[in-house]
């Protein structure tokens, strides 16, 4: 049993779209062990982190850490209430039936990614990885119009099965529940960018205390099984 104060009020939260399956895991496994209703919106992370930036009132919100710190230095999360919840590397992968182009090294990566016709990434911290993978190598001028950035909220394995997109790179767990697309693997250790979603509690938040005993069921052990399940590591 969760231990924790719990209120007639729901718990509201706001999440980036790469820790959605996990949070659609774990809230309805602790609301069932604690009695304290939560409602937690995922979307796209640059999206979510503006309305908590805007002084929308949440209780809780989960991004990527970077986009925590900048939440923190406008004073719109308390910084001591944070909690590392997840880690999730990059993964690629094309079209359901495709060929499948060798992934197993940089070389063979940035040989790949010349090769396709179009390539996609997201917003998120992914997109901002590759984008200065492609300047490091020297490519980014030429591959530019091959380049499709999918709008926030959704995923760039939607358009790797709808053929917007040849090749398309995007959190592993965001990838893995994508149907009509191919996962080929995450990203080569030399050129892979770990990536870790925290929690934080929001510093309108009228549950403080409730919202801590959720953060806390977030980052424990028990959540490890759901996390690794939908393609993630715990924190």
């Amino acid at each position: 049993m969760v231990k924790g104060p719990t209120t007639g009020e729901a718990i509201t939260g706001i999440s980036s779209m790469a820790t959605r399956q996990i949070l659609a895991g774990l809230v309805p496994e602790y609301e069932r062990l604690s009695g304290q209703r939560v409602t937690i919106e995922s979307i796209g992370g640059v999206a979510a982190a503006r309305r908590v930036q805007e002084g929308e009132p949440f209780d809780v919100v989960v991004l990527a850490a970077d986009a925590l710190d900048r939440l923190v230095e406008a004073g719109r999360i308390d910084p001591a209430s944070r909690v590392d919840v997840a880690r999730s590397g990059v993964a690629v992968a094309v079209a359901a039936g495709a060929p499948r182009p060798d992934i197993g090294s940089e070389a063979a990566v940035r040989d790949a990614i010349l090769a396709a016709r179009s390539i996609g990434y997201s917003t998120g911290p992914s997109g901002v990885h590759l984008s200065r993978l492609f300047e490091r190598w020297g490519i980014a001028q030429a591959i530019a119009p091959r380049i499709v950035q999918a709008p926030p909220g959704v995923p760039v394995g939607m358009l790797v099965a709808r053929g917007e997109v040849e090749l398309g790179f995007q959190q592993s767990s965001e990838l893995m529940h994508v149907s009509g697309i191919d996962v080929l693997g995450p990203l080569p250790p030399e050129i892979q960018i770990v990536t870790v979603f925290s929690a934080a509690i929001c510093m309108l938040s009228r549950q403080k205390d409730a919202s801590w005993a959720l953060l806390s069921f977030l980052g424990s052990p028990a959540a490890g099984p759901v996390k690794l399940r939908h393609g993630m590591e715990p924190a």
